[in-house]
């Protein structure tokens, strides 16, 4: 559980803002997103090797 102290006179806005970067940090919601749905181990390696050939040719066409 993530605990933000609030100091006096301090404005709810920063406070929140605090907290959002703070969330963001744990990667709380990347973790979930990537739980709702099952990849196959295949499809997330031939996903990176498509990701890494793109990549590849992008650097290559940048060279020439």
């Amino acid at each position: 559980m993530l605990i933000i102290p609030i100091k006096e006179g301090e404005n709810i806005d920063r406070a929140l803002k605090r907290f959002k970067r703070k969330f963001d940090k744990t990667g709380t919601m990347r973790q979930l997103r990537k739980r709702q749905q099952f990849n196959k181990p295949s499809v997330v390696r031939r996903a990176q090797m498509q990701k890494a050939e793109y990549i590849q040719g992008l650097r290559d066409a940048e060279e020439i």
